[in-house]
């Protein structure tokens, strides 16, 4: 018996198949005469009271405003036919033909980096030709994932203020140590490349440390950034484990002697075998010379045990052993080291670590935060309840209202009419239009994509202003 074909490759490049099944069904199911469809996004509540939104501009960039060709429709069509769906071959081949592969759609957004409360429109997206009002539900699936990036922005923005508070009570350099503050771990934790990419930038909108690099990678593609982070050298276990535990003070003198440089900054894990004992007595005795001639800042690494636990106790071992000078607003900072926690962070441990300095008289700049899978992976669509939904057609050339109202769930119940962001009385208000005949008057949003183009392009720096 001859074995079985191998199936041909699919493109990974063909967008007409980033969308959810079903959608390729609802060419057939909205009312004949429909020549235009309106959808919004919108975060409808959840954890944080307002929305940072940020990460529209990657995936416009990155897929949207890529060409369709005829090869990939027959691609798509052959596959969707064959997957059980019916395929809108003429209207994706009218994409080729009459718009020369270019998405024939407006996409309206806040502009990213600003923060907006729930419950009102972010971005919306309408149709260009008349033939294809479809096309607005067909990409809800690729730009509903906003939803990520801006999150993890949010998140990342609401911790940046606990921050920022404990900072302005206890240090006199609160606009310098605050950038660097909350370090990003999460590249390994994370579900993919992409995710490490996205999320890691959505979190140096707020913050300039990360050791994912992959977001400087989208940040200088996609944002215009030259350097979007910073990371400095550090230790891990197995740098520090494989000289043996007989030689672990030699493993630490060696980071001293390889990245002590007068103004440098490096960090050591140290709870490899005991961290009480590696501070009392490596960092505090054996090495404590060499680490404060050498000119440098050394960061002691807990990674085991209860966070804030581990945090107070290496915090007041270090002053100890070397000592502290009081600021200018009585609290203690350390002479030549510092603290950063990388295990078991979160906007919890966070709040309790910076309450545990305040109460013992330390600085909050003693301490550094490293957060990996809560900051990047344990987010999902409904922390802020996000929801793409339309909200108006244009039917038989009248103007007809499409909301949902399910009596099971009146949170869920969407918005009706062309909308907008504007300002009332020094608040952000969705208005809705009952009409496409509008210009948005007073508009807090802007166009941002429009036939197949890119027309708003921008910076890192541009959005970290607005933050």
């Amino acid at each position: 018996m001859p074995a079985p074909a191998t199936p041909v490759k699919l493109s990974d490049d063909n967008l007409i198949l980033d969308t959810d099944s079903y959608k390729s069904s609802h060419y057939l199911q909205y009312p004949q005469g429909t020549t235009r469809l309106f959808s919004y996004l919108e975060s409808r509540g959840g954890k944080y009271p307002t929305t940072r939104f940020f990460g529209l501009q990657y995936i416009l960039d990155r897929y949207l405003t890529r060409r369709v060709t005829a090869e990939m429709v027959e691609e798509a069509r052959v596959l969707i036919e064959a997957h059980g769906e019916p395929f809108p071959y003429e209207g994706w081949m009218r994409v080729v033909n009459v718009h020369g592969g270019k998405l024939p759609l407006e996409i309206r957004a806040v502009p990213e980096g600003v923060s907006v409360p729930i419950h009102n429109i972010l971005m919306s997206c309408t149709n260009t030709d008349p033939e294809l009002p479809w096309l607005v539900g067909w990409f809800e699936t690729m730009l509903m994932r906003v939803w990520y990036p801006t999150t993890v922005c949010t998140q990342s923005h609401a911790i940046r203020e606990i921050i920022k508070e404990a900072l302005e009570k206890t240090s006199d350099r609160a606009a310098e140590e605050l950038p660097f503050k909350l370090h990003d771990f999460g590249s390994r934790g994370v579900s993919s490349r992409e995710s490490a990419g996205l999320g890691g930038l959505a979190h140096l909108v707020n913050f300039q440390g990360s050791d994912t690099l992959e977001a400087l990678r989208v940040a200088r593609n996609h944002y215009g950034a030259d350097i979007a982070g910073y990371s400095i050298p550090a230790a891990e276990h197995s740098t520090i484990t494989s000289w043996g535990k007989e030689n672990e003070v030699e493993a630490y003198r060696n980071m001293v002697r390889m990245f002590g440089k007068k103004g440098g900054i490096y960090a050591v894990v140290s709870d490899s075998y005991d961290l009480k004992h590696a501070i009392n007595v490596h960092w505090g005795e054996t090495l404590k010379k060499e680490v404060i001639e050498s000119g440098a800042t050394l960061v002691v690494r807990p990674d085991s045990g209860d966070p804030p636990a581990m945090v107070r106790l290496a915090v007041k071992a270090l002053a100890a052993k070397y000592g502290t000078t009081v600021n200018s607003k009585g609290y203690q900072v350390l002479n030549h080291v510092r603290v950063i926690q990388g295990d078991g962070i979160n906007e919890d441990t966070i709040r309790q670590i910076l309450q545990n300095l305040l109460i013992d008289g330390f600085s909050a700049e003693n301490v550094a935060f490293g957060m990996g899978g809560a900051l990047l992976q344990k987010v999902d669509r409904d922390t802020q309840r996000f929801a793409y939904k339309a909200s108006a057609g244009l039917i038989d050339g009248a103007y007809r209202g499409i909301y949902k109202d399910p009596v099971t769930d009146p949170g869920k119940r969407s918005k009706d009419g062309v909308l907008d962001l504007v300002m009332e009385d020094g608040r952000m208000t969705t208005r809705a239009y009952y009409t496409f005949d509008t210009d948005f008057p007073g508009s807090l949003m802007r166009t941002v994509f429009k036939d197949g183009e890119l027309v708003v392009r921008d910076s890192l720096d541009v959005v970290r202003e607005r933050s």
